[in-house]
């Protein structure tokens, strides 16, 4: 199969501002009431989950959630999560099937962290999911540029630049 194959297939959107392709497949019909969770600004349905999808060209970039979010591998290429801390610590986690060579196919990326999500050099694509709990809205979605990113975390330039759009 070839990325535009399941592109159209599975009928996934381009993701705006982030990168990636995606579609809502569940949001569930119960909600938790905005006094329980403050930091969302509103009420949440109890979760969602979707389809996310990366090409070389369309991936993930850093970005932060106030809520825990699960990805789930589940066809193509391996792929690599950065995690970065408000404190400024970092690590780089694999998604993908090759438990031997340190990949898992499940990962969870903690909330109020930022986090970027691409291929591994020479991938092609990958097919995952995204749990969230409670349920994502576009509002809970905060993305910074890639010069106030580096701004925030110098000691991660590096990173930085691998995980965001735009040219620096």
């Amino acid at each position: 199969m070839t990325a535009p194959q399941i592109i159209e297939l599975l009928q996934l959107q381009p993701l705006p501002g982030e990168g990636g392709f995606y579609r809502q497949l569940y949001k569930a019909a119960g909600t938790i009431p905005a006094s329980v969770l403050p930091q969302h600004g509103g009420p949440r349905s109890y979760g969602t989950a979707i389809y996310y999808f990366v090409t070389p060209e369309s991936f993930s970039a850093l970005h932060r959630l106030p809520q825990d979010e699960v990805f789930h591998f589940y066809l193509g290429d391996p792929v690599e999560m950065l995690q970065i801390t408000d404190e400024g610590g970092a690590r780089k986690l694999l998604i993908g099937p090759d438990l031997l060579a340190g990949q898992r196919p499940q990962v969870i990326a903690p909330g109020n962290l930022w986090q970027g999500t691409r291929l591994l050099p020479g991938g092609k694509f990958a097919l995952l999911g995204c749990t969230v709990c409670p349920g994502f809205e576009f509002d809970d979605f905060e993305m910074k540029s890639r010069e106030e990113l580096i701004r925030i975390f110098p000691q991660h330039a590096d990173l930085i630049l691998g995980f965001t759009h735009g040219v620096s």
